[in-house]
């Protein structure tokens, strides 16, 4: 086994001293521009790699940032986190990407490990059943704490949002601009804010347009294509049917679309159709489907933006900083009945 080459080295071989090799790697501006690229060209040949760990504790940051997701599987996360990185890496930063697989044991396993790790931040989506307690040893230890999209109430933490009750708000509006009437909706899991958000956004839309509100008409599904088929078929045998479908999730909505053609009804004539999150997959069907855009990659950048503010506050205040993103109603062929768009 080689041994590491370490500052020593590069001092011998200089014939400078091990403090002066130092300082030009660490950008001290006592340092000649002259020596520090003598310095940075030896270590380069001498294949020299700096200690990490020494220069954390030197500093008092590791340059590491823990994101937790639910999956990253999904187009939504995907594009936070490469907004988060965007965001951080020209900052010096290394994202540490982590899954909770929308288990609250497994999110809280996975918090000691970022922390075992010596991060400074964690940035979370939390699971639908989140504890406090694991949230909570990374405040006691004075790390900053952001949530986004999926979020706890807790006191101290900042979070970076979509107005979910405005989106949601937005597209059953649109429904009933189009002269639909009897809108039923396709909830997701209630102990997620995001989900008991739009399906107030929803229910208010329908109150204001002087519309009956049918409880019967929303049916709580998961984010996926299944349950959008499951639910529909029930959906399709009430008297009076629906003649449109608001759905928390685009997963869901393609599988309600799935079904009503099966069934052999028409769209966005017999029944429209609008989702939730602008999943690529939306935009490059045979019928197009509408749905509201989150703006992940935007989220992910503010998010780290928070962090960064409250990562360099060297007053060390307490900062709780609220972020609620607009959401976008994109429009396409699947609730569109007055006028059919081209793809």
């Amino acid at each position: 086994m080689s041994k590491k080459t370490t500052i020593y080295d590069i001092a011998k071989a200089l014939d400078i001293t091990a403090a002066t090799v130092s300082r030009a790697l660490n950008n001290n501006p006592k340092i000649s521009d002259t020596t520090r690229e003598l310095v940075l060209q030896k270590a380069a040949e001498m294949n020299y790699e700096q200690n990490k760990l020494a220069q954390a504790l030197k500093s008092g940051k590791s340059y590491n940032v823990g994101v937790i997701v639910p999956r990253v599987d999904s187009n939504f996360f995907g594009s936070v986190i490469r907004g988060i990185e965007e965001e951080l890496n020209p900052q010096g930063y290394h994202v540490i990407i982590c899954q909770s697989y929308e288990d609250p044991k497994t999110e809280g396993k996975k918090i000691d490990t970022l922390l075992n790790a010596q991060v400074d931040g964690v940035l979370v989506s939390t699971t639908s059943n989140s504890k406090k307690e694991p949230l909570k040893r990374i405040l006691a230890k004075n790390i900053p704490l952001i949530f986004f999209d999926r979020r706890k109430d807790m006191q101290g933490v900042s979070s970076v949002v979509i107005n979910d009750f405005e989106g949601a708000y937005k597209a059953t509006k649109h429904l009933i601009d189009e002269g639909c009437t009897k809108i039923a909706h396709l909830s997701g899991n209630f102990s997620l804010e995001i989900f008991r958000e739009r399906f107030s956004g929803y229910k208010q839309a329908i109150i204001d347009a002087g519309l009956p509100f049918n409880e019967d008409w929303v049916i709580k599904t998961k984010s996926n294509r299944t349950d959008g088929i499951e639910a529909t078929k029930t959906l399709l045998q009430l008297n009076p049917r629906p003649d449109a479908i608001f759905s928390a999730s685009d997963f869901a909505a393609l599988g309600a679309i799935q079904e009503i053609r099966a069934q052999k009804l028409n769209i966005p004539q017999d029944i429209s159709v609008v989702g939730f999150s602008n999943e690529p997959f939306t935009k490059f069907m045979e019928l197009p489907i509408s749905t509201i855009d989150q703006s992940p990659f935007e989220m992910g950048k503010m998010a780290a933006k928070v962090f960064l503010e409250q990562s360099n506050n060297e007053s060390h205040v307490k900062m709780e900083k609220k972020v609620v993103l607009d959401p976008q109603l994109i429009i396409r062929n699947s609730s569109l009945k007055t006028q059919v768009l081209t793809p």
